[in-house]
C-alpha cells in the first residue's frame, strides 16, 4: 500500500528470511563464512546459534543459495518436535527420496545408499534443523548417529543445528558431550548496535529501491531502543511506521510518529519523545 508513495520496488521490511536482504555486518559475514566453509569442506557437524530474530535462517538460506544448486542437496527441518521415524521420513522426503518402508533400519539403509551415490558424484548433502533447542535427547542422539554415515575420509552428510542460545547451553550438558565433541564449526548471530541499526534500515530501503532519508536519526534511536537491535523486531517496527507515514501523508518518519507503533506492538513504554506526538501522525482521511 505504501510502495508507490515511497517509490519502492519491493517491501523493504518483510519478516520472511529473504537472502537478498541479508546485511553484511562483520558478525553476519563471519557467521555466513563459517557455514559456507563447513558445507563446502564437509566438516560434518555445525552449530549456528543466536537470539530469536537475529537472522539465523536468512544466513542459512544465503549460504545454500551461494553454493552450486546442481551439486548441493538440502533437507530443511523447520519443526524439530518429531518422533524419530517422523524425522527420518521428513529428511528422506526433503531429499526427494520415497521411503520403501516405514521402519528405522530400512530408511537409514536407503538414506545411506543415496548419500553414497551423491558422494560418488562429488555432490554435497546438508541437513539443517531449525529451532534445534527444542530437540529431545532421543532425537539429538539419533542426529549424532547420522554423523556416522561417512567414508574412511569424509562425512557423507553435513548437519547444521540452528537455534537460540539455549541450544549451546543444552550441548554443554555432560550427557551430550559425545555430540558436542563432534561439532566442527560454531557460528553465532548477534543483535545490532544503534549505528548498525541505522545502517541496516538504510540498506534495506536501498535494496527496495530508494536512497531517500525516510527514517530521521532520532527515529532510528527509538527503533533501536524498542527493538534492542533485533533485526526481526526492527523490521516489524519499520513496516508499521511506513504504513503510519503513508496514512499521515508524511515522506519522513520522526521519532514522534513511532509512539503509537511501539505501543501497539507492545514493545515497551514510549520515551519522552513521544509525549507530544501530534495526532496527525496517527489519523488521516487517507485509506491505508
Amino acid at each position: 500500500m505504501y510502495k508507490n508513495f515511497f517509490k519502492l520496488q519491493s517491501n523493504p521490511f518483510t519478516t520472511s528470511p529473504d537472502p537478498r536482504f541479508l546485511y553484511m555486518l562483520p558478525h553476519t559475514r563471519e557467521a555466513l563464512a563459517k557455514v559456507q566453509y563447513g558445507i563446502s569442506y564437509r566438516v560434518g557437524f555445525m552449530v549456528l546459534s543466536g537470539e530469536v530474530g537475529t537472522g539465523k535462517t536468512t544466513i542459512l538460506r544465503r549460504a545454500l543459495m551461494s553454493l552450486d544448486q546442481r551439486t548441493v542437496h538440502s533437507a530443511f527441518i523447520f519443526n524439530p518436535r518429531l518422533e524419530v521415524l517422523e524425522l527420518l521420513e521428513f529428511i528422506l522426503a526433503d531429499f526427494g527420496i520415497t521411503p520403501e518402508s516405514r521402519t528405522k533400519s530400512t530408511m537409514l539403509i536407503q538414506l545411506n545408499r543415496w548419500l553414497i551415490d551423491k558422494f560418488r558424484r562429488n555432490e554435497t548433502c546438508v541437513i539443517i534443523i531449525d529451532e534445534a533447542q527444542n530437540l529431545t535427547a532421543e532425537l539429538l542422539e539419533e542426529i549424532r548417529l547420522l554423523t556416522n554415515l561417512e567414508t574412511s575420509s569424509e562425512k557423507l552428510v553435513q548437519i547444521i543445528l540452528s537455534g537460540q542460545p539455549e541450544l549451546e547451553e543444552m550441548l554443554r550438558q555432560p550427557n551430550l558431550r559425545q555430540l558436542r565433541q563432534r561439532v566442527a564449526v560454531w557460528a553465532r548471530t548477534e543483535a545490532l548496535t544503534e549505528p548498525q541499526t541505522g545502517e541496516y534500515i538504510a540498506e534495506r530501503l536501498r535494496l527496495a529501491g530508494t536512497s531517500e532519508l525516510i527514517f530521521l536519526p532520532e527515529a532510528v534511536t527509538e527503533i533501536y531502543r524498542a527493538s534492542r537491535g533485533i533485526p526481526r523486531v526492527i523490521n516489524v517496527i519499520c513496516e508499521h511506521a511506513l504504513i503510519s507515514a503513508y496514512v499521515a501523508d508524511s515522506r519522513q518518519i520522526p521519532a514522534a510518529m513511532l509512539g503509537d507503533v511501539i505501543q501497539d506492538l507492545d514493545l515497551g513504554t514510549p520515551s519522552v519523545l513521544f509525549s507530544s506526538a501530534p495526532k496527525a501522525y496517527s489519523h488521516s482521511d487517507k485509506e491505508p
